[in-house]
């Protein structure tokens, strides 16, 4: 941290805290967590998509030297949550209704069937290869294209209208059109693993890769029926997890029986192909989509009915109809959400869960309702746009999305645009010019915090939160060195650690809103504490005097006017306190329900397509984001960069194709699931309107890692149709459909 600034503030752009441990090697992730006699678990996986176990032999694993067990439904030990009940209340775990090793059925294809443990990996490899599963099989469907008659209402119901049903059918002008999302995989670099270990039968360490060591305690207490104290999680560092990583998934489970079988610690990995159905993925779905409006481009009415997959097992559902319930004031709107159950494993959050895939269908309708008016998109958007949520009539805490669609067309050039699609080009290639806006929601969880400042004068602040990539243990500690007054050199931000105070996990983008506010109240309390101490303690430079003339600045605590002051070391030293440790629990007032709490922002895209070839290229991206005061504009920058490459790779190329006479994936590596690389990238510009929140917490944020990406694909889609003419309404938008 040579380059920390002494005084450096919220927003500036500092360099990553965690920045030298990473790349010098320093960081542990799961799967470097080599404990004393560890052993190594491969799984054993289904080759079908349904039915039951016929037969499993084991024999020839079990001969295999180094071999320590193998373990399956038919010796696996039990699990006290597994038998509570099909339920997500009480003592059952939400998450597991998919039960590891529980019995012979088989939900989905490449289920993990067996787990074979060896003293090293490579003879636990061998054994995995040597067992031998035969199966009864029973017709499987995989497909929600074919399935969307079986679409039930979930549990937890999405539904939502007001004013008339299907209105939109009686507006002058009115469109109906029907869009595809894929399947898209997480694929972070990190692969997924977990190391667990027990002490006697009643105290489980786990070392793994997760979002929020919080909830995954919480599950693992109820799931072996632990005490609170007799139970450890330990991820302080993910390569990378976009929502892969949120839940216990079958490694973490599978580690841990087999650990109990073996008695020594048990490593399990998954390998990349195991990644594409054992620790989620976002699902396909299925969306029909109806605006009408006047002829001047007033909405009229809006409907949305949208399909998504489940497993068979489980209901996981997705904030699929989110944007349009809540981005533009229409007053009759009919939204319906429906799930799809197929033999394939449950779904999980990823980056943008639901909005990122219902606001392609939107933001392309409103494209299309545009070109239906003969009116300028941007122009369509501005005319109904919502100045308070039209979801509950509730004042937004804050929204400047008229400021991002201002200041990103200005730097993008939309006023350059001929809005005539297949009317520009350049350099032999048809150019095309697309926008798009965004919503995402910007929520705060109840969250806590430990800060210890030690008899040298630093400060150590620690909460149970987690660091996927969007740069957590930066953000907290500028957080607390601005609130406290003091070097930054001199924080230390430590997370990832069930054992510190609780925290919400890292998804939904509530971390900095909700643990930063953790991290504020936390340092104010040490500030008044501080006071406390100076002013009451006779002899004291301060003894006596009012708290307000009292103020921080520098590592110190003066008077107002005085350039001298005194250490916070020094007042601790004072009152013989080897150190001052104090922990807060931070939550949202009853004013947080008085008002709607949203992310906007506005994406305008460039591209470029060969009109021979049907070969798109983006190659330019100015994204304008409403997220309240920007914390570091450095690692905020780099939140704006992750979301367009991946907007990127869902509008032209990422997605998981399954072959549905088997039920399993076929592109299920890094080969053939295409992500874009570094060649695929433009120019991409992120302007922040920075302006702070007075609502969602006491730093001003909103949330930023998701809300990019909501609408960006529909921002490709919408320029492909400006350069070509021909609407794709089917991601991703490959080459075969545009020629």
């Amino acid at each position: 941290m040579e380059n920390a600034s002494f005084k450096t503030q919220i927003g500036d752009p500092l360099s990553r805290v965690d920045g030298r441990v990473k790349v010098t090697g320093g960081a542990r992730y799961a799967a470097e967590n080599n404990l004393p006699g560890v052993t190594f678990g491969v799984l054993v996986t289904s080759a079908i998509a349904k039915g039951r176990i016929k037969s499993l032999d084991t024999k020839a694993a079990e001969k295999v030297p180094g071999v320590l067990a193998v373990i399956s439904h038919k010796n696996s030990p039990k699990v006290a949550g597994y038998e509570a009940g099909t339920d997500n209340s009480g003592s059952r775990v939400y998450g597991q209704e998919f039960r590891v090793f529980f019995d012979d059925k088989i939900y989905f294809n490449n289920q993990p069937v067996a787990l074979v443990i060896a003293d090293t990996f490579e003879r636990a490899n061998e054994a995995a290869s040597l067992v031998v599963v035969q199966y009864n099989e029973d017709k499987h469907q995989t497909d929600i294209k074919a399935n969307t008659d079986k679409g039930y209402k979930p549990e937890r119901p999405e539904d939502y209208s007001r004013g008339e049903p299907d209105a939109y059918k009686r507006a002058p002008v009115h469109i109906e059109y029907e869009y595809h999302t894929p399947i898209h995989v997480h694929n972070p670099m990190e692969p997924h693993a977990a190391v667990a270990v027990w002490e006697g039968d009643d105290k489980l360490t786990v070392y793994n890769k997760s979002q929020g060591v919080s909830l995954a305690k919480k599950d693992l207490i109820k799931a072996f029926d632990l005490k609170e104290e007799n139970i450890q999680i330990h991820s302080p560092f993910v390569g990378g997890a976009f929502g892969s990583s949120s839940r216990i998934w079958p490694q973490e489970m599978a580690a841990i029986l087999g650990a109990k079988v073996v008695k020594k610690p048990v490593k399990v990995v998954l390998k990349r192909e195991q990644q594409f159905n054992m620790v989620g993925y976002r699902p396909r779905s299925v969306q029909k989509v109806g605006l009408g409006a006047t002829p001047d481009g007033k909405l009229v009415g809006t409907t949305h009915e949208a399909f998504g997959l489940t497993s068979i097992y489980e209901q996981f559902t997705e904030r699929t109809l989110h944007p349009t319930k809540s981005m533009y004031s229409c007053p009759n709107l009919n939204a319906v959400y429906r799930l799809v159950p197929l033999d394939l494993s449950t779904h999980c959050w990823t980056r943008g869960p639901g909005e990122t895939s219902g606001s392609f269908a939107l933001e392309s309708a409103m494209d299309e309702l545009a070109y239906a008016l003969n009116m300028d998109p941007m122009a369509l958007r501005l005319k109904n746009y919502a100045d308070v949520d039209p979801e509950n009539n509730k004042p937004w805490s804050s929204k400047h999305l008229n400021e991002c669609y201002k200041l990103g067309a200005e730097q993008f050039g939309w006023s350059k645009r001929n809005p005539k699609p297949r009317s520009m080009q350049a350099n032999g290639m048809l150019v095309g010019m697309g926008m798009s806006s965004g919503i995402y929601k910007s929520d705060r969880a109840k969250a806590a915090a430990k800060a210890k400042l030690m008899a040298d004068g630093t400060l150590v602040i620690q909460t149970a939160a987690a660091d996927v990539g969007p740069g957590t243990y930066t953000i907290m500690t500028q957080i607390a060195a601005d609130v406290m007054g003091m070097d930054v050199r001199k924080v230390r931000f430590e997370l990832g650690n069930s054992s510190f105070p609780e925290a919400p996990p890292q998804y939904g983008s509530h971390t900095t809103a909700s643990v930063g506010s953790a991290v504020y109240d936390v340092c104010t309390a040490v500030k008044e504490r501080l006071k406390e101490l100076a002013i009451n303690k006779e002899g004291s430079a301060f003894y006596n005097a009012k708290p307000d003339d009292l103020v921080f600045d520098d590592g110190t605590l003066k008077l107002k006017g005085r350039s001298a002051g005194v250490s916070y070391a020094n007042i601790l030293r004072q009152n013989k306190l080897p150190e001052l440790e104090i922990m807060k629990e931070s939550k949202g007032g009853p004013e947080q329900e008085q008002f709607s709490h949203k992310s906007f922002c506005a994406n305008f895209i460039e591209v470029h397509v060969h009109p021979t070839t049907g070969m798109v290229r983006v190659t330019k991206v100015v994204s304008a984001i409403d997220a309240g005061k920007i914390m570091n504009q450095k690692t905020a920058r780099s939140q704006v960069l992750g979301s367009a490459v991946w907007g990127i790779g869902m509008a032209l190329m990422e997605e998981g194709v399954i072959d549905h006479r088997y039920g399993r994936f076929m592109n299920k590596d890094l080969a053939e699931y295409h992500v874009p690389v570094f060649a695929d990238m433009p120019q991409i510009n992120a302007i922040f309107i920075d302006k702070r929140d007075p609502i969602v917490d006491p730093m001003g944020a909103k949330g930023l890692g998701e809300i990019n990406m909501v609408g960006f694909a529909a921002a490709i889609a919408n320029a492909v149709y400006h350069a070509t003419g021909k609407r794709i309404r089917e991601l991703p938008i490959t080459p075969d459909k545009l020629i």
